[in-house]
């Protein structure tokens, strides 16, 4: 038996072809996606069919775990209405704040949902779409999340459009701790009732393909990522790509009143508090590309300069930041002197600061009871041997790396397994379990002066507007 997993990302649609019983990979694909913090719909389906021509057609099985939060919309006809707003779309960071403040502050909102919604959250989508595109959204009868959407065209839209508790927890319409739809929510913030997806069990077939391969409820990347990972409770998972996560599966729901944590459930029925950042690898691109070369040259620079780069501290709020919330922020440089400004602190202070910002992620995950021993570090800057290097001494603990791989295509396509095997009537409470290839540990002494320079410039820009 094979199985399928699709990983619809920001950047790209990855596909991985499995062997069922042990998750061996016998073939995989992609194809790119526009940039942007829009997108239409169809465009991912067509980078789906590109990359998964020749292999979708062998799986017994498909699952597709998708970039969390964006808003699809679509008509009575099912018809995409507009552009998807993605995830790092911050034009609604207004309409989170009035949200928040309508329905009863934070601390309603985190008992409610789990999570204090940003920006980044469907259901401030939703509400810029009622106030700046109001005929667009009258004739908004459905509501999805990318993974929804996909998943829906892969069975012909001949199903109910179905999506799973993970991914549905980052909408902002939605109780992890119930399971369950708060659909008054999304109609306060649309100004009308739209139809919102039904909520599958982890292990549950939602429909099929044309061509009969069976299609599993899907997720959104985080918890697809955790899923591939086989993550287990206490570990702590850092993930450096377009957007930069610490995360761990948890026995019980989180509700964070501070908003720094997301209390998101996961794909398999537990839960996946999570603190997210917008600015992570994109960060270390542009500091290459500012210093004339690579991300292996980056690299090397950062290594050949010392813990702190002699002063040089850069905030990294490139593109606005998720959290801290501080949607209108960007990126300050500081400590500038005559003897520090050389290619090789630049390149040590961007990785230093990637790396800062997350481990106030992690620092953040203690507050619901979550004490990192060891971070999982994963994303596409991990495979960064300055990254790899630096991030012990950042974090204070050991690092494990394992090897580079598409974990949450891995982890779409263990839920697809999942599924076959419940349908063969298993009855397996659990995913079928998969060894993880082989890992590399990092460990360092810690720098505490590099994390004590970061929080002295990221407090003193707090009051700058943004």
């Amino acid at each position: 038996m094979l199985v399928a997993g699709v990983d619809s990302s920001t950047q790209s649609t990855k596909v991985l072809l499995c062997q069922a019983d042990d998750g061996t990979i016998v073939g995989e694909a992609a194809a790119p996606h526009p940039d942007g913090t829009e997108c239409d719909p169809e465009l991912w389906w067509q980078a789906l069919a590109k990359a998964g021509d020749g292999l979708l057609d062998q799986a017994d099985a498909i699952g597709v775990a998708a970039q969390q939060h964006g808003m699809v919309v679509v008509d009575e006809a099912g018809q995409v209405i507009r552009p998807a707003l993605l995830w790092n779309d911050v034009r609604s960071a207004p309409q989170a704040a009035a949200l928040i403040a309508e329905m009863g502050g934070p601390g309603h909102w985190a008992r409610l949902t789990g999570s204090v919604p940003t920006a980044s959250f469907t259901v401030t989508k939703l509400r810029w779409l009622a106030e700046h595109e109001p005929d667009a959204a009258a004739r908004t009868a459905r509501v999805m999340l990318p993974h929804d959407w996909l998943t829906w065209r892969l069975g012909d839209r001949a199903h109910e459009p179905a999506t799973d508790r993970g991914d549905a927890s980052g909408t902002g319409y939605f109780s992890p701790a119930t399971g369950r739809w708060l659909p008054e929510i999304a109609e306060a913030a649309l100004g009308k009732p739209a139809r919102l997806p039904r909520l599958a069990d982890p292990a549950e077939i939602v429909a099929r393909t044309a061509a009969g391969a069976a299609l599993s409820a899907g997720t959104g990347d985080n918890m697809g990522a955790a899923l591939g990972l086989g993550l287990r409770l206490g570990e702590v998972v850092v993930s450096i790509g377009t957007s930069g996560t610490a995360y761990a599966v948890a026995a019980e729901p989180a509700a964070d009143e501070s908003g720094a944590v997301a209390g998101f459930a996961d794909a398999t029925g537990r839960f996946l508090p999570l603190v997210a950042t917008i600015n992570a690898a994109r960060v270390l691109t542009v500091t290459a590309r500012m210093l004339g070369t690579d991300a292996a040259g980056l690299s090397r620079l950062a290594l050949a300069a010392p813990p702190g780069a002699q002063g040089l501290v850069l905030l990294p709020y490139l593109d606005g930041e998720r959290s801290p919330n501080r949607p209108g922020a960007n990126g300050v440089l500081r400590g500038l002197t005559s003897t520090n400004t050389m290619p090789e602190n630049l390149a040590r202070a961007a990785v230093e600061a990637v790396l800062c910002s997350l481990a106030d992620a992690i620092d953040n995950l203690a507050g619901c009871g979550i004490t990192a021993q060891r971070v999982i570090l994963i994303g596409g800057a991990a495979r960064s041997e300055a990254v790899r290097r630096i991030a012990p001494e950042v974090f204070g603990v050991p690092v494990t790396v394992p090897s580079p791989a598409e974990y949450v295509a891995l982890g779409a396509a263990r839920q697809a397994a999942w599924a076959l095997s419940a349908e063969a009537g298993s009855g397996a409470a659990e995913p079928p379990s998969w060894p993880l290839a082989g890992t590399a540990e990092y460990t360092a002494e810690p720098a505490p002066q590099v994390r004590e320079q970061y929080a002295a410039l990221r407090d003193a820009t707090a009051a700058w507007g943004g």
